[in-house]
């Protein structure tokens, strides 16, 4: 029988997002520093939803949400592989520091596992030095640059 969790522990319910997260969801994106309305976040959600390569995984405490995780899965050619890639993780600025990070991460190597991937990233603007330290605390490590180029509208 599991004993019951500590005076620290992390009380987290992490769950697959849903429409009626669309809130929530434009409100942990603005807060990670990318525009978006609730409108833009049902899209987005619907999108995901609608895909199986990928997920989205909300952080819950005491009802509310205050993070979030989204997931892709692709084939890597370069190691004829599965690679899970984390195209999002923020936790509110309220909630940080509670280990909401390391969960959502921790359900995010979970899911990668589960689905066949060989091996997890992720990606970092330069300007975030602090979530840099926070991933490299976490067992990730630097491995190379990336490089974006706008295509515009199509």
């Amino acid at each position: 029988m599991p004993s019951p969790p500590g005076p620290g522990a992390l009380d987290v319910d992490l769950r697959t997002a849903v429409l009626g997260d669309a809130d929530d969801v434009a409100r942990l994106l603005v807060e990670l520093g990318y525009p978006c309305d609730i409108a833009d976040a049902s899209e987005r959600i619907s999108a995901i939803l609608a895909n199986d390569r990928q997920a989205l995984v909300l952080a819950r405490r005491n009802g509310a949400v205050c993070g979030l995780v989204a997931l892709d899965f692709m084939y890597y050619l370069p190691l004829g592989t599965t690679t899970c890639r984390v195209t999002a993780l923020v936790v509110s600025n309220g909630a940080q520091g509670q280990g909401l990070g390391r969960a959502l991460l921790k359900e995010a190597e979970r899911r990668a596992r589960a689905g066949g991937a060989a091996r997890i990233e992720l990606t970092s603007g330069a300007q975030r030095s602090e979530a840099h330290a926070f991933y490299r605390a976490c067992g990730y490590s630097d491995s190379s640059v990336r490089f974006v180029k706008p295509l515009g509208s199509a």
